[in-house]
């Protein structure tokens, strides 16, 4: 955790995280330029994505009405205590020093995984806008894997079918102003196959290349990349699962939207066969999603 911290403060590095524009996802020179990125960064900064620009700012808006709300209503829709759980509202807590903030959290897509109990009822407009926002997501997702398949040498179809389908969920992580030194949440690489960020206006999120921490850019119209374990294990360690953190703002609250792209449940995730071979043989274990978390997550216990 030293080492973080002396690293928030020191000169930005030159590099900049790619940008990659969608406007015509079919040129060669797009899936080229995803595969670069995903393969010395893990992440990479989308525009001209089809996201329409209103409803992103309307998401922002209903998520932000949601966190401004009293405690006991937040708590309506509250992760229920002492259960294995993820989905709902979650307050940061004295005891859980590694995470800084307070976050609500659901399933989106698809509608057998939705339980609407954790979808807030309050402001009026949470389920309408956050329904729209999942289905255009979904389609910026499987963009995304169309391209990273066929940087890959396979078909378009490739990565979506090697997660049996997707789950998506989305994280709203809240994170007040903090004149100390806190990491808002500390360095780490995302269990799922994607995730799909939407920030705020205000910067904190940093991602590691090179021994050295990047910013990543606040630009309002861009959705940050991530390429999570299960992309990596898939492609056979030829893509780079991104290891990142959030810092806090001393002054302005910083809010982030995460979207997921977990592997269908149940469904067992390895390196896929055409990129494996004598030559070639895979570097990891084919695992379902929730062994794969579970064993990761009893590691990440063990080493502290």
């Amino acid at each position: 955790m030293e080492v973080e911290r002396e690293q928030l403060h020191k000169s930005p590095p030159l590099e900049t995280i790619p940008i990659v524009d969608l406007s015509d996802p079919e040129d060669e020179l797009v899936v080229r330029a995803v595969a670069k990125a995903s393969e010395e960064w893990g992440a990479f900064l989308v525009v001209n994505h089809n996201i329409p620009a209103d409803l992103m700012r309307r998401l922002r808006e209903v998520g932000r009405q949601f966190f401004d709300l009293p405690e006991a209503e937040k708590e309506t829709v509250a992760k229920p205590p002492d259960s294995e759980c993820l989905e709902g509202y979650d307050a940061k807590s004295l005891k859980r020093l590694e995470s800084w903030n307070d976050h609500l959290l659901h399933k989106i897509w698809p509608q057998s995984c939705i339980d609407y109990s954790f979808w807030p009822k309050n402001p009026p407009h949470y389920r309408e806008v956050n329904e729209e926002y999942a289905r255009q997501v979904t389609k910026l997702s499987e963009t995304i894997m169309s391209c990273l398949s066929k940087g890959l040498g396979l078909g378009r179809e490739a990565l979506k079918e090697g997660l049996g389908g997707a789950e998506y969920t989305i994280r709203i992580n809240y994170y007040p102003p903090s004149d100390s030194v806190h990491i808002g949440a500390p360095a780490h690489t995302d269990f799922a196959a994607l995730a799909l960020l939407l920030p705020n206006e205000v910067p904190g999120l940093q991602i590691f290349k090179d021994n050295s921490w990047f910013d990543v850019e606040c630009i309002d119209s861009a959705v940050v990349v991530l390429l999570g374990d299960q992309i990596m294990r898939m492609s056979n360690g030829r893509y780079k699962n991104v290891l990142h953190r959030s810092t806090m703002d001393k002054e302005k609250t910083r809010m982030t939207w995460p979207v997921l792209v977990d592997p269908r449940s149940g469904f067992v995730v390895g390196p896929l066969s055409e990129l494996t071979g004598d030559e070639n043989p895979p570097k990891f274990e084919s695992l379902t999603f929730h062994d794969y978390v579970y064993r990761k997550i009893n590691m990440l216990l063990r080493d502290g």
